[in-house]
């Protein structure tokens, strides 16, 4: 009797053998559905509720919208099988040909750039030391940063086994710098906070033969920031591939000394033993993060700047009527560069908080997000414009109106 498990050789040279392994890999079960379903609406599916995002590539919400040519070569990269230090190695090349910095590599995000960036200014020299990361306390490795730069994402920093120490001035720097530091680390959104400004730190970073690693997570556009920091002599520049570049929301770009990004690369997947090991890039994202930026690189800036600033005038003369209303403009200095449109009143005649009207739209349907991002004070009720799609500005001026003008809650 035949067992039902043997493919014969009669089957495998009538029926082909591509087709007799297909057979092989098709249960019952897909055979009587078909194709794949095609998801029109995978967040309903769900039973999640989709938004307008009317607040910035904020990363709760998503980050950005991946444009066609982008989800194309994620799907082309999602069909293939290949060697993926290899094409690691290749897409750094393209990536940093494209934006005319010496290396770059590809991380998970600009926080996992941070990381191996840490990573790598601890091993660059001694790679040996890949395995002992996070190095014992006792080592005592440190890494300096402005008081004025305490953010939530030290901690990747500090993942890495090192003591961060603050500084102020610059006679701080001076004095803290010893045999023991491995990094000097900033942030550049908060550029304006700090006392020693970025060419004062490398300078004195470049004196002391000590590695620079720079967070620029949100600071484009515009489009020349991705190489000017390089340029200024920082070692290492984070940023974020899923804000305005539009690659996939986990994917980041990590920029500079070619050796310092060959250490990079050896403190991360594919390569096991290391600190880095569960911040996998997979292919597609490595692939889609190359194709954002691209697209990046040739898109026409000055147009699409147009088109916010369009949205933003449709949002306005939606509710320039309104007693004591004004209306304007506002770009962030450094990250978020981008237009937003800022609106006030007096709370006498409009009788309804700024707060009260982000409740009004977050709480409609579909529900509109705004945010208060870094650079845009405190003042009257910011809208951000860079993250709605086709149509969603009419949407957002109606719904604005209806928040100003409704009875109070």
């Amino acid at each position: 009797m035949t067992d039902e498990r043997d493919v014969s050789r009669r089957r495998v040279l009538q029926a082909g053998a591509g087709t007799a392994v297909g057979g092989l890999l098709t249960t019952s079960t897909s055979v009587a559905q078909g194709p794949a379903d095609v998801h029109s609406d995978i967040y309903a599916e769900l039973g999640v509720e989709t938004l307008i995002n009317a607040a910035g590539t904020i990363t709760t919400m998503g980050g950005s919208l991946m444009p066609p040519e982008v989800r194309a070569a994620w799907q082309s990269a999602s069909q293939h099988f290949v060697n993926l230090l290899d094409l690691q190695e290749r897409v750094g090349q393209e990536i940093a040909q494209l934006l005319n910095v010496e290396s770059a590599l590809v991380t998970t995000g600009a926080a996992g750039g941070i990381l191996v960036g840490t990573a790598a200014a601890l091993t660059w020299k001694d790679p040996q030391r890949v395995g002992e990361l996070p190095l014992h306390p006792d080592r005592g490795s440190e890494v300096i940063r402005q008081k004025s730069h305490r953010a939530c994402y030290d901690h990747l920093v500090q993942a890495c086994g090192v003591r961060l120490v603050d500084v102020e001035t610059r006679a701080d720097l001076e004095r803290a710098i010893n045999e023991r530091t491995a990094l000097m680390f900033s942030y550049n959104v908060n550029e304006e906070a700090g006392q020693i400004g970025r060419t004062e730190w490398i300078q004195v970073a470049r004196s002391r033969n000590i590695p620079t690693l720079l967070d620029a997570a949100a600071d484009t556009p515009p489009l020349e920031r991705l190489s000017e920091y390089n340029r200024m002599g920082f070692d290492l520049v984070v940023f974020s591939g899923g804000k305005a570049i539009r690659g996939p929301q986990g994917a980041g770009l990590l920029l500079g000394r070619r050796e310092l990004i060959d250490a990079a690369k050896r403190n991360t997947a594919p390569y096991c033993s290391n600190i880095g090991r569960g911040m996998k890039v997979s292919k597609e994202d490595m692939v889609a993060m190359w194709a954002a930026v691209k697209r990046f690189v040739h898109l026409d800036h000055d147009a699409e700047w147009q088109s916010w600033l369009a949205r933003i005038e449709t949002i306005a003369s939606a509710v320039s009527d309104l007693p004591s209303l004004t209306s304007k403009t506002i770009v962030p200095p450094i990250a978020n560069a981008v237009p937003h449109l800022l609106v006030d009143w007096d709370r006498e005649q409009i009788a309804v908080t700024p707060q009260q009207v982000g409740q009004r739209l977050a709480a409609g349907k579909p529900p509109i997000r705004t945010a208060r991002v870094h650079g845009t004070g405190s003042e009257g009720f910011l809208i951000s414009v860079f993250m709605l799609e086709p149509g969603e500005d009419q949407i957002v001026a109606q719904r604005l109106r209806e928040a100003l003008t409704a009875q109070a809650d």
